[in-house]
């Protein structure tokens, strides 16, 4: 289960930083229809959701700590925070239907709760890889010095 943990956090990972190719791949979309999000939609309200979800399930069955299953819970959350800034900042126009500088502000917020969630992801991935391969109690760490092959 363990090993497991590392790929479900490893995927998870990768699905994480495919949501910014693909919120570029909408910014830049002319003509910007309504279908110029679909790829980060589709990935940040279905495929992360899952993985997240498989994340946690993996910690637990891998009998992670606490605090390793807790992290893991943290970018389920996150991704709930992410849909309601989204929805909130698409809501917040003016009359005309255009952006506001509060609206673009919370879009902002969107964009660093991005950022937040990939390096909550980033450390699950470490504790899985960490509780996957753990360095025997007393040894240190094997450091190879720069320019030497490993």
């Amino acid at each position: 289960m363990r090993k497991a943990f590392v790929i479900v956090s490893t995927l998870s990972l990768v699905a994480f930083a495919l949501q910014f190719i693909f919120a570029a791949v909408g910014a830049f979309t002319k003509p910007a229809g309504d279908g110029a999000y679909l790829l980060h939609s589709v990935t940040g309200m279905a495929v992360i959701p899952v993985l997240t979800l498989l994340t946690i399930l993996f910690a637990v069955l891998a009998k992670a700590p606490g605090r390793v299953v807790g992290l893991a819970v943290l970018p389920l959350g996150l991704v709930v925070l992410q849909v309601l800034l989204a929805g909130l900042a698409s809501g917040l126009t003016d009359a005309a239907g255009a952006s506001t500088p509060f609206g673009l502000t919370i879009a902002g917020l969107h964009a660093l709760n991005g950022i937040i969630a990939v390096h909550v992801v980033v450390g699950v991935l470490q504790a899985a890889r960490q509780l996957a391969n753990p360095t025997p109690a007393g040894a240190a760490p094997v450091v190879v010095p720069e320019g030497e092959p490993a």
